[in-house]
């Protein structure tokens, strides 16, 4: 396929606030219109506001955001063992240990007159209502002509929201049509999880050149506002690779490939960090 074949009625549709950047840095000066599905999370209540003050500076038009709440999973899966399931990832202890303390915090509030911050209801469900969700917002969104870019199976650095993305859109590609493109990105965290994509015979993949200056230039949007989540010395990428994204797991084999990853390292730090804002403090090559 072209170039201008793939471009062609073509939308990225990225889970935060600066995922559109860090992932489809090549894609997003080209795509018709962005979407981005979660502007709010409870651990951060200005965050959202940030958030959208900086989709309004953006150095681009035809950015939206579907206004949904973060369920705040980072770290919830076992990631040198992942396993997937209807709604994205299985959560592993992380996302018991931390359903105790939200009700040991519920039950603080009701008898110490302090602000005690916690979440309605436990990760594990929000997660699953927020597949659900999302579901329901794209299904009358997206049509069978078009080229969409979003996360790919594995979440490029590892992130139980990238994954659900990825998986409710592999089932709306199923019952639309249109064609599904992910980035070639993945860490040492994901690869267990990416391994399970490579196949004998790959599919051809397209190799975009990264556009540096207008990166900075987005980036800068979300500093300015105080919602960057990744390290603000990243280096970018020269180029990324995309391909249609693969419709399923597999065994993986001796000899087996996928395409060239931009591989990277991320500073894996608190397992349990205090929000998906802090996701990533630090990041090399």
């Amino acid at each position: 396929m072209t170039e201008r074949a793939m471009f062609k009625n073509s939308i990225i549709i990225g889970a935060h606030p600066d995922d559109e950047l860090l992932w489809f840095n090549a894609a997003l000066p080209r795509v018709d219109e962005v979407m981005i599905a979660y502007k709010d999370f409870w651990a951060h209540p200005l965050l959202g506001e940030a958030r959208a003050a900086a989709i309004a500076d953006y150095p681009r038009s035809n950015v939206k955001c579907l206004d949904m709440a973060e369920a705040g999973t980072y770290g919830c899966a076992n990631w040198a063992a992942p396993v997937c399931n209807e709604y994205g990832l299985e959560f592993s202890l992380n996302a018991t240990t931390r359903e105790i303390k939200r009700l040991a915090k519920l039950s603080l509030s009701k008898v110490v007159p302090i602000d005690i911050r916690a979440p309605d209801k436990s990760v594990t469900h929000a997660y699953q209502e927020n597949y659900q969700l999302l579901y329901d917002l794209l299904r009358n969104r997206l049509r069978t002509d078009m080229n969409v870019f979003s996360h790919n199976p594995w979440g490029e650095y590892g992130h139980e929201d990238h994954v659900q993305v990825f998986r409710v859109l592999d089932r709306l590609r199923d019952e639309i049509g249109f064609k599904l493109w992910m980035s070639n990105y993945c860490t040492e965290r994901s690869l267990p999880l990416a391994s399970r994509y490579f196949t004998a015979n790959p599919d051809g993949f397209v190799r975009l050149k990264c556009d540096r200056d207008f990166a900075e230039k987005a980036a800068e949007a979300y500093k300015k506002h105080g919602c960057w989540t990744w390290a603000d010395d990243w280096p970018w990428f020269e180029d990324e690779c995309y391909m249609e994204a693969p419709r399923s797991e597999s065994m993986p084999l001796s000899h087996q490939q996928l395409l060239p990853l931009n591989m990277f390292l991320i500073d894996a730090g608190d397992p349990e960090p205090a929000s998906d804002q802090e996701r990533s403090k630090a990041a090399i090559r």
